[in-house]
C-alpha cells in the first residue's frame, strides 16, 4: 500500500495580474498562470516532477510530502 500526503500550494496575485502558485514544502517550485486554475495545474506538474526526481535519485521526501511504503 502506498500513502501519499496532499501537496499544499499557496496562491498569490502579482501586481501585473498574473497568479503565482508555489509549494512551500518544495523550495523553488512555483509557476505563473493567468488564472488560479492554470497556475495550480502548472505547479502540480512541476511538484510531481521534482518528487519523481527525488524518488528516482533515492532522496528522502520528508514532512508533509513523505511517501510511505508498507508491505
Amino acid at each position: 500500500m502506498v500513502e501519499i500526503q496532499p501537496i499544499r500550494a499557496e496562491i498569490e496575485r502579482e501586481d501585473d495580474g498574473r497568479i503565482l502558485a508555489s509549494v512551500p514544502d518544495l523550495p523553488g517550485v512555483m509557476a505563473y498562470g493567468s488564472t488560479e486554475g492554470e497556475a495550480i495545474r502548472k505547479v502540480k506538474s512541476i511538484a510531481l516532477q521534482v518528487l519523481a526526481g527525488m524518488i528516482e535519485s533515492g532522496e528522502d521526501a520528508t514532512g508533509p510530502l513523505k511517501v510511505l511504503f508498507a508491505a
